[in-house]
């Protein structure tokens, strides 16, 4: 099918095997093959080289997308020549899009070549032990041997809702009643388990949230956009809703002294950054995070409950 598919992009079975790195007789040796055992030709050979058939045509048309898709990825596995390969990066949808590639921009339009897999990082960090993956940027920090890891940045999760659902809650009774006045608001979270919330709870609340989320969205940027309709309350990292709390959108209904933050860590398996190009988009990457979630985010004028 690849000879195939060659020979339709070139015309000519002389072109096709030169591309291909065989000869011209293979060529038409597997195009008559083809032919034998799909019952139709292909090809009407002219002076003018190998023209489609109308049944060429259609073939092509099926055939052509899964055909380099195949050839790409058994390129990426098995193609003995790193450089020829590209770098396999997983981490969190939210994190990737709002920090991460922003950041490789120049990289990207010099010639980096990159595929991204957005996942939680458990299953992340077992794709990157596996061989999947190259880089991980994960929550966790990972223990399994044969994976290093390096600090990246921290990230500050914050308590918010729209300004509406804040004005329902009695005044002070955050301040007296703790997380337990929260308990009829329904509750946005990424992940059914609320491993966010639980940790805010954990840590200012002292003691777990008080039900299951009312709606489970895998990405923290949808959780604030139902925040910021008026549909509950989320605990959320700070450096994706600045905006929102700038501009009066959402409300952080608690500002803690020492604020719950969670560790990004950059992930590798033991020994790989010896590939010059892995180990520059690391570097970069390091160097880069830095900025990702410094400082705190801009807060709202509003009174803190």
């Amino acid at each position: 099918m690849h000879t195939f598919i060659t020979v339709y992009h070139k015309g000519s079975f002389t072109k096709a095997a030169a591309h291909l790195g065989i000869t011209q007789p293979a060529v038409t040796q597997q195009i008559r093959g083809l032919e034998a055992e799909l019952g139709k030709a292909l090809f009407d050979r002219t002076p003018q080289g190998a023209v489609p058939t109308p049944e060429a045509e259609a073939l092509a048309h099926d055939i052509e997308g899964p055909i380099t898709g195949l050839t790409a990825a058994i390129n990426r596995h098995f193609d003995t020549s790193p450089s020829n390969r590209p770098i396999r990066l997983g981490g969190p949808a939210d994190l990737i899009a709002a920090r991460v590639l922003p950041s490789l921009g120049r990289l990207i339009a010099g010639g980096l070549d990159l595929r991204i897999t957005l996942g939680e990082s458990d299953g992340l960090l077992d794709d990157l032990k596996a061989g999947h993956l190259d880089l991980v940027i994960s929550t966790i920090q990972p223990r399994s041997r044969g994976l290093a890891g390096t600090a990246l940045t921290d990230e500050e999760f914050a308590l918010v809702a729209s300004p509406e659902v804040a004005d329902s809650l009695p005044p002070g009774s955050l301040t007296t009643e703790g997380g337990r006045t929260l308990a009829k608001l329904p509750m946005i979270s990424y992940a059914e388990s609320l491993p966010i919330i639980r940790r805010y709870w954990d840590i200012v609340f002292d003691g777990p949230p008080p039900g299951p989320p009312a709606v489970v969205v895998p990405d923290l940027r949808g959780a604030i956009s139902a925040v910021v309709a008026g549909a509950g309350i989320s605990v959320v990292p700070t450096y994706l809703c600045s905006e929102e709390i700038a501009n009066g959108q959402l409300v952080m209904l608690l500002e803690p002294d020492i604020p719950p933050i969670n560790t990004f860590h950059l992930a590798v398996r033991s020994g790989t950054l010896s590939d010059t190009r892995l180990s520059r988009l690391h570097a970069h990457l390091v160097a880069e995070a830095r900025h990702w979630t410094s400082g705190r985010s801009d807060r709202s004028s509003r009174p803190v409950r």
